[in-house]
């Protein structure tokens, strides 16, 4: 008896040695085992704000979605009372998932957490598939004793998906959004942190995986992101992505793109390009689609950058548009003979004659007038440029954005200074050379383009983007006389843009063929073609810039496969903003002399 008496006092005395260091010494350190293994705690992701068109039409927008978790304590054998759990687990949501059955089963098999993200961003019918598989076999092991229910253990946080309503429609202003929920390209990743907001957290008290009601919890609140406007319409833009689509299918070129620009507010009311890409599945585009190449190719412009060379000519006094210029065949400068796209006896030009037929000998002729000396002539017609916005950001500050290239006067090769008066030897992206003719539709004033008009914050405030930056570059007066000269293009039977012809309205314009530097190899191969003009000429509200590259198939020249699209886009973009004819004659200035 005194030996049983001795044993229970020993075990007696163990026990309350233990209870007094669990309750009294270390109670604070399983307290806070406890409350760890007790309380789970998770992100509330916030909900990213929409994108819409200057209309408040939604282009991006963001739905109601689950990122699919589990906890892997639930898949132990200890648990389920089975040693593959993760595997059948895995079986019956890769399907579901569409993914991996052996990464599903690694993830389950996940030691020393309660939390694991099995798939992010899941839409709603994804949930209801897991869901009535968990309901299905809760109800039959209920019944069923041998039969476990190896869902027990996933769960749903609420997300949201990004959705492009539109498709491919101005994908490559909106961009994308990534796996983890950031702006991966475009407006989606300039404005990613306006966008995005800011998370919210939960915790919660959860027995076996589910949250105990009754036991309290905590939470921050998240803070949704907020929505941008922008300045397109989606209207003109879809007007302005079917045409050069087309264009682009019917030509077998590379790709193309089409600028609507309003020539007041600098507002960018259209950039389509083609090919494009749809935004809700990247795994069908093509890699060299992604993007926004009216503003990350740079090329050579051709043509269309005569009236720059026009508009310093005429701004520093050196001709008039009646001035005559005498054009023969060949014109040998430098270290070779320059000729016109076509070959022509002598032609007996006035200076708006020039820019109506698209002379390169003529404008090489009248931009060394600029000067007494061709270096002279050079550094004044290069000062011009860069007025103009050539070699200099557009000001979009867009991601990948290319701001061309332009080389100062003093670097120039023999060949270069008497190329680049014709738009050959620098180069330029899309959104530059809308701006340009901008500039001349503005009365000579350059607006840097927008593509924002505001944002709406998630108290329901909207703040107005800043007003762009504004630039004297040429004379109102010099403006206005471009004007009448590139009506000239169009109108008059010698031009070379009569295919961009509208009726009722007069139409400003200039073609655009220009040698094409092949990415690839970095040597001439195809060409560039392009038309860019505004609308009414007298009185300009749009204007309209098209360019496509290496078109292979029918004619390549820009006024003839650019020409059409420019006026399919223009009256669209003239119907739609209602802007009436004003029904002015036009200048019909002279395009030839009598020797």
């Amino acid at each position: 008896m005194r030996l049983v008496s001795l044993a229970l006092t020993l075990v007696m005395t163990a026990f309350v040695v233990r209870l007094l260091q669990v309750q009294a010494v270390d109670a604070g350190e399983y307290t806070a085992k406890a409350e760890q293994s007790r309380y789970v705690g998770h992100v509330l992701a916030a909900e990213r704000g929409g994108i819409t068109d200057r209309n408040g039409v939604a282009l991006a927008t963001s739905v109601d979605a689950n990122d699919i978790t589990a906890d892997p304590t639930m898949f132990t054998p200890e648990q389920t009372k089975i040693a593959d759990a993760p595997e059948q687990a895995a079986a019956l949501l890769a399907p579901i998932l569409d993914q991996d059955q052996a990464v599903i089963a690694g993830k389950l098999r996940t030691e020393n957490t309660q939390y694991v993200l099995l798939a992010r961003r899941q839409m709603p019918e994804v949930w209801k598939q897991i869901r009535d598989l968990k309901t299905a076999l809760a109800k039959k092991a209920g019944t069923d004793p041998g039969t476990v229910n190896v869902l027990a253990g996933v769960f749903q946080d609420p997300s949201s998906k990004r959705v492009y309503p539109n498709g491919d429609l101005a994908a490559g202003i909106l961009g994308w959004v990534n796996a983890d929920g950031k702006g991966g390209g475009g407006v989606e990743q300039q404005l990613n942190e306006e966008l995005t907001g800011k998370d919210g957290k939960i915790r919660y008290a959860q027995s076996g995986g589910r949250q105990v009601p009754t036991a309290g919890s905590t939470e921050t609140p998240a803070v949704p992101g907020s929505d941008i406007e922008l300045t397109i319409d989606r209207d003109i833009q879809w007007a302005a992505q079917n045409a050069i689509t087309e264009q682009v299918k019917k030509s077998k070129a590379d790709r193309g793109y089409v600028i609507v620009q309003d020539t007041r507010t600098g507002e960018i009311l259209a950039m389509a390009n083609s090919p494009g890409f749809d935004p809700n599945d990247l795994s069908k585009a093509n890699g060299d689609a992604l993007g926004n190449a009216a503003l990350q190719d740079a090329y050579e412009p051709g043509s269309t950058a005569k009236v720059m060379s026009m508009a310093a000519v005429l701004e520093e006094n050196a001709a008039t548009p009646l001035t005559h210029v005498t054009v023969p065949n060949r014109l040998p400068r430098g270290d070779r003979l320059f000729r016109d796209d076509i070959d022509h006896p002598t032609w007996y030009l006035t200076l708006n004659g020039v820019l109506a037929k698209s002379s390169n000998i003529g404008t090489i002729l009248a931009t060394g007038q600029l000067g007494k000396t061709q270096k002279q002539a050079n550094q004044v017609l290069y000062s011009y440029l860069r007025k103009f916005g050539l070699g200099s950001p557009s000001g979009l500050d867009f991601p990948g954005e290319t701001k061309g290239i332009l080389a100062p006067p003093d670097q120039w090769s023999t060949s270069q200074q008497y190329t680049i008066p014709f738009g050959q030897g620098m180069s330029i992206n899309a959104m530059q050379a809308a701006s340009v003719y901008s500039t001349i539709a503005n009365g000579g004033v350059r607006v840097e383009p927008t593509l924002v008009r505001g944002t709406e914050g998630p108290d329901g405030r909207f703040t107005p983007a800043p007003n762009p930056k504004k630039t004297r570059v040429v004379s109102e007066k010099t403006a206005k006389t471009l004007a009448r000269m590139l009506e000239s293009v169009v109108d008059d039977e010698e031009g070379t843009g009569t295919k961009a012809r509208i009726p009722g309205y007069r139409v400003a314009g200039k073609t655009g063929t220009a040698n094409r530097v092949d990415p690839a190899t970095g040597k001439y191969r195809g060409y560039t073609s392009s038309f860019a003009g505004f609308a009414p000429a007298d009185k300009p509200r749009v204007t309209v810039y098209c360019a496509i590259q290496n078109a292979t198939k029918g004619s390549y020249f820009g006024g003839q496969i650019c020409g059409p699209i420019y006026k399919e886009v223009m009256e669209f973009a003239l119907k739609t903003l209602q802007v009436p004819p004003t029904g002015a004659k036009p200048a019909n200035l002279p395009v030839a002399f009598s020797p």
